[in-house]
């Protein structure tokens, strides 16, 4: 896969051959970092997590442009593809091979743009959803960025829709604290 923009444009990240991982694709990658780039107030520090990280793609393009990047896989196959990439290319991202929902009621750090991705029939968009709300992870102007499948029901009491953008059959939803 291609990284689509920012500093590592056009390089090369390598992916795992994993039945349980599912990148996403570019044209979605490239299209969730120019929303952000118009609905985040412009700073030199934002602070971007990748939740359940698969093959890391979306925190290769964070940190690619410019953000400083957390990235969360529970699957060890996977943190070591991620890790491989993040040398060979000199990515300074912060790599946490832990389950999502343990990270989120660990963490103290309080994130711009939080990018979950669970396996789709898992059950925890949900629980992290509440989770980030409940620990107040997100910053004042934060995005939690959702990225589901179009038919698959999830509450998202104590935020705000702010975009909603359909591909084919996945959705990608910009939601705010009420």
């Amino acid at each position: 896969m291609n990284i689509t923009g920012g500093k590592y444009n056009s390089l090369i990240v390598k992916t795992a051959d994993f039945a349980n991982i599912k990148p996403t694709l570019s044209k979605i990658r490239q299209a969730v970092f120019n929303s952000l780039s118009s609905i985040l107030e412009k700073k030199d520090d934002l602070f971007f997590c990748d939740l359940f990280a698969g093959s890391g793609i979306m925190s290769f393009e964070a940190v690619s442009r410019g953000y400083n990047t957390i990235c969360v896989e529970i699957d060890k196959k996977s943190v070591k593809v991620i890790k491989e990439n993040s040398e060979r290319l000199k990515a300074d991202i912060k790599i946490v091979n832990y389950d999502a929902v343990k990270f989120l009621q660990k963490t103290e750090t309080v994130f711009d743009v939080i990018y979950i991705d669970p396996p789709y029939q898992s059950g925890l968009y949900d629980i992290v959803l509440a989770q980030i709300k409940n620990r107040n992870l997100l910053s004042e102007n934060g995005i939690v960025i959702v990225e589901k499948p179009s038919e698959l029901e999830v509450k998202t009491d104590g935020y705000n829709l702010i975009k909603e953008k359909n591909y084919s059959d996945k959705t990608i939803w910009y939601l705010k604290k009420e």
